[in-house]
Formats: structure tokens, C-alpha cells, sequence
């Protein structure tokens, strides 16, 4: 029989009062740079989201899935004050940590580009060892931006510049956006027309680091490695200059001083001379003065754009909003707290696990995404609510086998000595087909969500999401067909799929279900076919 129309629908959420949080404390100072921002805000602002809101979000931003229905139960039933500064404290000590972040950063610096040069379990292993690790943030992209490919021990770091083939403009450019926030494309050929920030001068001067620089033995080869000539100037023109005027530009930042570089003496210009078959080594690089370029504190646009970047992540928009686009005429929606957290970032060392869990802590971050009756004005930088965020593909993947109980059936297959990493050595292979349907094309970080019709047929009808439905030992629909009350049956299939209770009107809607089915196992799989397919497990709230 059709599944009621109510069990697709986004249901409201209870309220609990918030959590005392220290004043001096930096997710405390988050709130009041965020409060000051809107007149009367505490009045005005959704409250905290209840513990079932809480939970499945803090799930999904932290380790990319949702939780077990165990582990709701268990956190449902804890009356401790602490229990959410608790929990994410034991989420972001787990390895599902990692691999959300490696997750992250693989969509924001490769943006679902090919695996061409580095394949992709080489660069997720070196992701997920980084961030299980807690790298400094900084440190982290020295590795990116000054490893050239030619140790296969460390080759998986130089995937963000050898996977685009090392082409002048699209690393140029990638850099400004992914690294310092300035999406300087149309300075390549003029100064920008509307964003008096973006100068071309400057565009080339981040050329300039890596104008000398090229793949050996040549792009095609997929394990080419980066090479560098000991010679060569940027030189650019705009198409707006009437008198066709050349400019050059030492290598330099946005708004920093030009590199002073030294004259080679005449026949010492390379360590290691060009010759056939041999890779050339200058003795002056200018490559390897990028990564430190990028990354020194005389260079505040480098932490400005990761602390924005993760506020994003966590909050579902930038302070400054797109994340690419920090110019004068774009300003941060709190431009005080922008600055106070990038400070404290660099004071903790970029330390990016410490970043997210003061932003998790924070009122700000837990509110409701249900609006208060009679609020009107309640625009996504406001932050009075709580921002719907889009699952991406491999967070959807996750939840899916969570819900359907696919993970369950798996860690019961491993046995009482299974792994968490040996877990998600089983569950990794299933991302493939998700990626395809639900992430961008090539080039495209998913930043804007769109449903298409193919992605309708895929949930739908797809292999990769049906199969996860019929019974098989402890999965969902196995344990479904084991339940005889229908109360009961609506409680586990709510807190398995969509981590909260059922309401009184979606119990009965199960259980009508059920007592018009001929085929009740079959009714049982599209009911929770049904939910996963719905708006509510789509999304982030």
C-alpha cells in the first residue's frame, strides 16, 4: 500500500534549555559577537535544539554519519549537564573524526577532480593519517604546496597541485580561492571590474612562485613529478590598456612585499643542470618559497580563510559568505568574531580539531532549525536559526548504512574483535556510486544544492540504495519483522532512521501500514524506504 504522506515530512522539534557556558570561554564569546549582531536577539533567536536535534547534527558534522539507535537511547536517558560537551569530546577523539575531515578537505581543495596522477586511496589514507594526527593546519599545506611528487612515500601531498596538471592559471587561481579566500579569476586578464581588492599585479605575483615550474618529464605521464627552470619572469597586460603596456611582478602575496631574489652567478644556476631524461634543480626555487608565502603570519588572509571555511562547514554559510569571496565590498556578517576566532586560531597553533569543537560548543551552533512563531526576519547570517545544510554524498552514504542498518549487520559480521578501521574498510568501497550521482561535476565543491530527476531515480530505483532494504542477519528490516507491536516497530524505525521519536499521528501512520499490508516485510521496506527518501534524512538540521 502507498506510505502515508505524513512520514515524509519534516516534523517539529521539542525545545530543552541550553547549557551554562563560561563566560570567558571562546564558543561563550562566539554567542556574544553573534547576539550583538541583531537588536532584542535573545528574544528573538530559536532556542536550543532538543536532544534528539542535537544529537543527529553533531553526528553528522563530526563524524559523517548518524548515530546508532544505542547510542540515542544512551544519550536520551543521561540527565548529566555536561552531556553534549561530553559527546563531542568522545566524537572528536574517535576515528570517525578523521574521516569526516579527510572527507571535508578532500571536496574543498581536489573539488571532485579525477585521480590522475595520485590515485585516491594513496591521498585519502595521507588525509585521514593528517587529521587523525591533528596536523597543524598550516603545516598541513606546507606539505601541499611544497611536495613535488617524487617520494612515493609522501607523493599523496602533491595531489592538489599534480592533479591539475600544474596548469599556470587553474593553480594560480585555486590557491587565491581554495587558500586565501579571493576568487581572482578575472584578474588574470584586467583588474577586477567590481572588486577593487582583486588586482591583476596580484593575481601574478601568486603566478610568479610558480611561473618557473613545470611537470617532468612531461603532463602526460601519470607519475610525473614537479620540476623547476632557473629562469623566467611573469610578464601580463590588460586587455583594458589601450597602449598595450607589459608589467612584470616578483613573486609575492596579496598585498605583500615582492620577493628580493638573488642573482644566480653565471653557470651555478642549477644543482642538478637540464640535460635529456634528468630532472633539473635550480639552486635559487621560487616554488619552494610558495608554501611558507602562503602560510606566514605575514600573510593574515591564510587563517582568515580556514577559520571562515569551518565555520561554514559547521554552521552551513561563511561569516563571510561565499567563502571565496572576502573583498570589501562582500564584509563579514560579524566581522569581530571573524577576528577574535582567527586570532584564537593562531594562538592554538591552527589547530583545526580545537576550531570546531569551540564552534560545536556554542549556542550559536545548537539552536533550533525551527524558527519561533512570529519571527520574519530570520536570515541565514543572523544566526537565529539554525541553517539547513544538504548531506553531502559520502555523509549521506554513511547515514544510509546506518540507518538500514547495513553498519550494524557489519560490525556483527566482524565479531567482538572487529575495528572501527576495519569497519570502515567494509563500508568505504559503497561511497563510489553516491559520489557520482549526488556530488558535483569535476571542478565543482558542491557549495549549492540542487535536486536533479536523476538523483530522484537513483534513490528511488538505484542498486546502491535498494539493496541496503531487504533483511539480511541484524539489519533494519531484519529486526523490523521480529517486532510485533506496531508502537514498537514505529519507535525502532524512527530512531534508526531519522534519530528521534516518533510523533502520536506518524505512530499511527505506521501502524496502519501494517495492519492494511497483504506483504508486511515488503511494506516494512518501503516504509523505510519511505523515510530515507524523505526531505527530513536528506538534510542536516
Amino acid at each position: 500500500m502507498p506510505v502515508p504522506f505524513r512520514l515524509l515530512a519534516t516534523v517539529a522539534f521539542l525545545t530543552l534549555p541550553g547549557l551554562a557556558l563560561a563566560q570567558e570561554s571562546v564558543h561563550a564569546r562566539i554567542d556574544k559577537h553573534v547576539a550583538a549582531g541583531v537588536p532584542d536577539y535573545k528574544k528573538k533567536a530559536a532556542p536550543l535544539a532538543n536532544d534528539e536535534e542535537f544529537l543527529r547534527r553533531v553526528y553528522l558534522d563530526l563524524v559523517g554519519t548518524t548515530p546508532t539507535v544505542a547510542e540515542l537511547n544512551e544519550f536520551l536517558a543521561d540527565s548529566e549537564k555536561d552531556k553534549r560537551a561530553k559527546l563531542i569530546d568522545k566524537l572528536l577523539a574517535s576515528p570517525g573524526y578523521a574521516r569526516r575531515m579527510a572527507w571535508h578537505f578532500d571536496v574543498m581543495l581536489m573539488e571532485r577532480r579525477g585521480d590522475v596522477k595520485v590515485p585516491r586511496a594513496a591521498w585519502e589514507a595521507y588525509l585521514q593519517t593528517a587529521f587523525a594526527d591533528s596536523k597543524p593546519y598550516d603545516a598541513f599545506v606546507r606539505e601541499l604546496l611544497s611536495n613535488d611528487g617524487s617520494d612515493a612515500k609522501t607523493r599523496a601531498a602533491a595531489k592538489f597541485v599534480l592533479d591539475r596538471d600544474l596548469e599556470p592559471h587553474l593553480v594560480t587561481n585555486d590557491i587565491g580561492r581554495v587558500f586565501l579566500g579571493r576568487n581572482m579569476q578575472c584578474a588574470q586578464c584586467h583588474d577586477h571590474p567590481t572588486v577593487d581588492d582583486y588586482k591583476q599585479a596580484d593575481y601574478y605575483g601568486i603566478q610568479a612562485y610558480l611561473n618557473r615550474s613545470f611537470l617532468f618529464p612531461n603532463a602526460q605521464v601519470p607519475t610525473a613529478v614537479i620540476a623547476e627552470k632557473a629562469e623566467g619572469d611573469v610578464s601580463f597586460m590588460s586587455v583594458f590598456d589601450k597602449a598595450k603596456k607589459i608589467n612584470t611582478t616578483a613573486p609575492r602575496m596579496p598585498g605583500g612585499k615582492a620577493v628580493e631574489e638573488p642573482k644566480a652567478e653565471k653557470g651555478k644556476e642549477y644543482k642538478v643542470a637540464p640535460a635529456a631524461n634528468v630532472k633539473p634543480v635550480p639552486t635559487y626555487s621560487r616554488r619552494e618559497l610558495l608554501a611558507a608565502a602562503v602560510t606566514g603570519a605575514d600573510n593574515p588572509a591564510f587563517a582568515r580563510n580556514i577559520v571562515n571555511r569551518m565555520w561554514a562547514m559547521m554552521n552551513g554559510r561563511g561569516i563571510v559568505h561565499a567563502v571565496d569571496w572576502d573583498h570589501e565590498k562582500n564584509p563579514p556578517s560579524h566581522p569581530e568574531l571573524l577576528d577574535e576566532l582567527t586570532s584564537e586560531f593562531v594562538k592554538h597553533k591552527y589547530d583545526l580539531k580545537w576550531l570546531v569543537r569551540e564552534i560545536a560548543l556554542s549556542d550559536t551552533y545548537q539552536r533550533s532549525s525551527e524558527a519561533p512563531a512570529g519571527l520574519e526576519d530570520a536570515t541565514g547570517d543572523r544566526y537565529l536559526v539554525a541553517v539547513l545544510k544538504p548531506l553531502t554524498p559520502e555523509q549521506f552514504a554513511y547515514a544510509l548504512m546506518q540507518a538500514t542498518g547495513h553498519t550494524d549487520a557489519e560490525r556483527t559480521a566482524l565479531g567482538a574483535k572487529g575495528t572501527e578501521v576495519q569497519l570502515d574498510a567494509r563500508l568505504a568501497p559503497r561511497l563510489a556510486p553516491f559520489r557520482t550521482m549526488l556530488g558535483g561535476k569535476a571542478g565543482d565543491a558542491g557549495e549549492n544544492f540542487s535536486a536533479t530527476l536523476d538523483q530522484t531515480l537513483f534513490l528511488k530505483y538505484g542498486a546502491a540504495v535498494r539493496g541496503l532494504l531487504p533483511p539480511r542477519a541484524g539489519n533494519l528490516t531484519d529486526r523490523l519483522s521480529k517486532i510485533t507491536n506496531p508502537d514498537a516497530v514505529a519507535d525502532e524505525i524512527f530512531a534508526a532512521v531519522l534519530s528521534r521519536r516518533p510523533t502520536v499521528d506518524e505512530r499511527n501512520d505506521v501502524a496502519d501500514a501494517l495492519k492494511g499490508a497483504k506483504d508486511r516485510q515488503t511494506t516494512i521496506n518501503e516504509l523505510v524506504w519511505a523515510m530515507i527518501a524523505s526531505a527530513e534524512f536528506r538534510f542536516n538540521h
